[in-house]
Order: structure tokens, then sequence, then C-alpha cells
């Protein structure tokens, strides 16, 4: 992100916006950033003490020296978007973390940037803060129409705002899509386990019929028929890894009812997470993670019903 910005250079490469170079080593670019119009709010919003809101916000426009009545009315105006209307004369130490990253959001956008770049910008706040700028962050977004770049290591935060997602691994990227796309059906097994929560069971192919693949789970588990996409080859006898989302799997009553693919597990310890329990159950030798409504009252050590889906999450290899 800082390399986006301007404010590290890299070693080698291309960056380009909107089909012009802003650093190239191959021709020997680099645009300095602040010719670049991109607004950052950095992880620690990097607010001044000493200034109000109101001189906090205008400041770059101070620098850019636009004109005075014109800088006025777009301070205002973006004060207004963010939520900070009235509290022009408040001093930055008086604010609270959420109306500092407000802050932070309006300074970076009062001159229009064609890109807005955000570093980990909910990680200073509490669990109920976050949840509500999570959500007014997307709602800015779409009155002000500016393209963010988002960099996070919270699931949440990037399944629930982003349009695409890269996920990076060790400085690569694993995959790029759209934030269903990378949770049904990521390209590898570090984005598959990085991207909610998967349960693994060891399993082995006992029969293959074009695009399904029945496969046995554990000893004398019932069979199951899924989806190998994942697989290099089908032969009969290979070991390979079933996985499934917790919240595939049916639990209890909901899975007394079906005819297929359908065994018993005992309750070994519950979450209670408000609008589900996260049930860890043992099934054979085997621990798995599903989820179960609250409706269900379940007890540890309590034998239920489990059901998995026809299709399931996918086969890999160990």
């Amino acid at each position: 992100m800082r390399q986006i910005a301007g404010l590290d250079q890299a070693d080698s490469g291309e960056i380009a916006l909107k089909g012009q170079p802003l650093f190239s080593s191959a021709k020997n670019l680099f645009v300095p950033p602040q010719k670049r119009n991109m607004g950052m709010v950095f992880q620690s919003y990097a607010i001044w003490p000493h200034l109000t809101v109101y001189e906090t916000v205008a400041y770059p426009l101070r620098l850019r020296r636009v004109p005075k009545a014109e800088a006025d009315q777009a301070v205002r105006h973006i004060l207004r978007q963010v939520g900070l209307d009235g509290m022009e004369n408040r001093a930055a130490p008086t604010l609270s973390g959420g109306q500092q990253q407000r802050v932070a959001l309006a300074r970076a956008l009062v001159y229009k940037p064609d890109v807005l770049l955000l570093d980990e910008p909910f990680s200073n706040l509490d669990v109920k803060l976050r949840e509500q700028m999570r959500v007014e962050l997307k709602l800015l977004q779409r009155r002000v129409g500016v393209s963010v770049i988002l960099v996070t290591h919270d699931q949440v935060e990037a399944l629930s705002l982003s349009d695409r997602i890269a996920i990076m691994n060790q400085g690569r990227i694993e995959q790029i899509g759209a934030p269903l796309d990378l949770y049904e059906s990521p390209a590898t097994a570090f984005v598959r386990d990085f991207v909610g929560q998967t349960t693994k069971l060891p399993a082995e192919i006992v029969a293959a019929d074009g695009d399904h693949i029945r496969f046995s789970i554990g000893e004398g588990m019932p069979l199951m028929l899924g989806v190998g996409g994942y697989l290099k080859s089908r032969a009969v006898g290979e070991k390979a890894v079933a996985c499934i989302r917790p919240e595939q799997i049916a639990v209890g009553r909901a899975a007394q009812s079906a005819t297929e693919n359908k065994i018993e597990g005992v309750v070994e310890t519950m979450l209670f997470l408000g609008d589900h329990y996260e049930c860890v159950l043992k099934i054979g030798g085997m621990e798995i993670v599903a989820y179960a409504p609250p409706s269900e009252r379940l007890k540890e050590n309590e034998r239920v019903p489990l059901a998995f889906p026809k299709e399931v999450f996918g086969l890999w290899h160990n």
C-alpha cells in the first residue's frame, strides 16, 4: 500500500492508475506521492493533536493552495458526509476513536482523490464500533463514489466490504476474485483455510463416475457423494481430504429428515455465539465443527444426528 501511495519505492515492477504509469523500474519512472492524487488513512489515523477538526480536514487543501471560500465549502461538505457536521471546532484529543477515524477519512477525501487507501482502518476500535464503522464506510463509499483499496487481516471486513479480494501469502497473490467466489470456490488450500472456517475429514475414494465421486470418511462411516474438483486424479483407493463448511452440516432436528449421508455424532463442547452454537462433535475417532441453531438446546455428551450435503465443499489431496 505504501508503494501504491508513493511513500515507499518498489525494487521492481510497475504500478499504474487509470492506464497512467506511477512507477516503472524498467523506465526508471517514479511519480512522487503528492502528484498521485491518492488519499490514505493510516492504521493510527495520524490525527494532529494541536489542530481542530476543521483545520485537520482543511490542511490538504491549504497545501494545494485552494481558494479559501472553495476550501471552506469542500470541508463543510465532507464533514457532513462523514457525520461530523457541527464538530468543526472540536480538538482531536477530545474525540472518540470512531470520530477520529471519520476525521481521517474526511481529510483523505476532501480533495477528491482517485483512490482511497485504507490500512487496517478498524483495528483500533472495539467490536461494536468496528461493526458500526464497517456499515458507515460502505455507505460513505457509495455516496462519494471513490475506489477503495483496503488492507485487512479481518475476514469479515474483507468479505463484507469488498467487490474483489486478493488473498496474499508470503508476498504472493494466491487468488483474486469476488468474495463469494473465494468463499465457495477457493483455488488453493491456503485460501480455503484462510477464508471462513473449514471442517476437514480424511477420505478415501471408493468409486468415480464422471464428475461425481463416492468416498468414505473414517472407518465404517457411510459413503458420501461429492464433487472432486481439487483432485488431480480420481483413482479408487486414493486418499484425500473432504472439506465442508460448518454451516453446511445439518445438526439435530435439521438432520432427522435426511435419507442419505446421515450419521450420528457426540457433542464434545459448544460455544454460544448468539445466533448459533459452534459445536465440536465427535464422529468415529474424528472431531468436526458444525453450527446449530439455539433452538436445538444441545447438551455436552449428547448423541445427535448429523447430515452432510451430497456435494461437499471439495475433495483435496493430503
